[in-house]
């Protein structure tokens, strides 16, 4: 797989790295555009004059049913597109809860294959997690039922049928999940219209311009993207901070954000909630799958300009940021969070990422459990790769803590601090977690470790393990 490199932000002192995209898995058409991009900390280029269409932000999910089926999507421009979608929104309602609330809707789906839903980050029991032996068949139903115990964060919730994956969430299933709490709401963020959630993903389309899903065994790359489901969007702001919470709802593609007129984002949290401190930086990059929490300031750009949120990678500029006379000087102050330490792991265990389907050497089966995790005990897990990255490895039914990054770009990034359920592993590269599952829910459940490049996990890279009772 071919490199370019990579320039991160240099007043953040991080030397030049080298990271994959996924060309590899691009149609031949769009292979030769996919190798060659740069990201620098040079000057921004000014927007491109093509007509763009308003944001969509989706609708609260008010409760209820949650159903799965096709739906004609309007994705901007008075182009419609055959999608799948959820309760027909494109992408799914936006779930909004606060901690110690119950959350209990009732899944039904019209889709031929069998599904099922996972709520991705959050620390629930086995029957509610979305494994995919729960998976069923058109016109039955599933009904989750569970307590919200973790802290604000910005989570996501798609199908998780083994070997479908990939299809459905490419077609459009696939929503937010915010979780809020007492200590985001002492903080004062921006709030309302001054907070935007964004899933951030490619699509194709076919000649009629529906949604169209090639898969390639190193992973779907799509010839252009949608921000919520739109387009080549926009947004009107004032001049003022604004909070993006944004998820790579990609199959396969890696982003790598900034903005157009070279502004910092204010990276305040990550797929776990809050960072203990948060970072100023130029340069993101979110592998599927992982979120980021920023804030934007638009009070110093001046009325009527535009600024560009952008992946330096393929060189789409992803949203429009349209700045209107409104001034709010209100600031932000910095923040932070208490975040406990792991340490003095009980154990190590190795984990080979191999190929495009196995982990330490084995093709995912749906009843076998490859290791027993004891509760509420932190263990060392080592991730290695072993050919065809990237690899965002994903874990179920706890959060973890990054250690370190050795080989490959040798070393960690500021958005891998805190609390992460997604970590990118490349080529040549060892990344060591700390992990610890001590949510009560867990106890005598079966959950998932796999790739989270989709396609990758569909085709069996994908391993059970069980977390055993407390000890009595």
């Amino acid at each position: 797989m071919k490199r370019r490199k990579f320039v991160k932000n240099v007043s953040m002192g991080i030397a030049a790295l080298e990271l994959g995209l996924l060309a590899s898995c691009a149609t031949d058409s769009l292979e030769e555009e996919l190798l060659d991009y740069t990201l620098k900390a040079g000057k921004g280029k000014p927007p491109k004059t093509n007509p763009r269409n308003p944001l969509r932000i989706p609708n609260l999910f008010s409760g209820g049913q949650l159903h799965a089926g096709e739906y004609l999507a309007d994705v901007g421009g008075g182009q419609t597109s055959r999608v799948w979608a959820f309760n027909d929104s494109f992408p799914g309602p936006t779930i909004e809860i606060s901690r110690g609330e119950i959350f209990s809707p009732t899944f039904q789906h019209s889709l031929q294959d069998k599904s099922i839903v996972h709520w991705h980050g959050m620390l629930v029991d086995h029957e509610n997690d979305g494994h995919p032996k729960f998976a069923f068949d058109s016109g039955k139903q599933y009904d989750y039922n569970f307590t919200v115990n973790q802290r604000a964060t910005l989570n996501w919730y798609h199908p998780h049928p083994h070997g479908k994956t990939g299809e459905q969430v490419n077609m459009g299933l696939a929503g937010a999940f915010i979780i809020r709490d007492q200590e985001e709401q002492a903080k004062q963020l921006p709030a309302g219209d001054y907070e935007i959630p964004l899933i951030i993903r490619d699509v194709s389309f076919d000649r009629q311009g529906n949604l169209e899903y090639k898969p390639r065994s190193g992973g779907f790359v799509g010839k252009t993207f949608l921000v919520n489901g739109t387009t080549e969007p926009f947004i009107e702001v004032d001049r003022a901070v604004y909070r993006l919470r944004i998820l790579n709802g990609s199959n396969a593609r890696i982003f790598g954000f900034n903005l157009s007129n070279n502004d910092s984002f204010r990276l305040i949290g990550n797929d776990g909630g809050f960072l203990e401190n948060e970072v100023s930086i130029e340069n993101i990059v979110a592998s599927p799958a992982e979120r980021l929490d920023l804030l934007v300031d638009f009070r110093n750009v001046a009325a009527g300009e535009s600024v560009m949120l952008r992946d330096a990678f393929s060189g789409w500029e992803l949203l429009e940021f349209k700045v209107g006379n409104k001034l709010i000087t209100t600031d932000v102050p910095a923040v932070s969070s208490t975040i406990q330490t792991l340490g003095n792991p009980a154990r190590t265990r190795n984990f080979s990422f191999d190929g495009m389907s196995k982990i330490n050497g084995q093709l995912y089966e749906m009843d076998r459990i490859d290791w027993e995790v004891p509760f509420n005990e932190t263990e060392e897990w080592i991730f290695t790769t072993n050919g065809n990255a990237p690899h965002p490895v994903h874990i179920h039914g706890a959060y973890f803590q990054v250690q370190s990054r050795e080989g490959g770009r040798n070393q960690l990034f500021p958005w891998e601090r805190g609390w992460k359920d997604t970590v990118l592993l490349e080529d040549g590269e060892t990344v060591r977690v700390l992990i610890k599952f001590d949510t009560p829910e867990v106890q005598g459940g079966t959950y998932l470790m796999h790739c989270h490049k989709l396609e990758h996990e569909d085709m069996g890279m994908m391993a059970n393990f069980k977390v055993l009772n407390a000890s009595v």
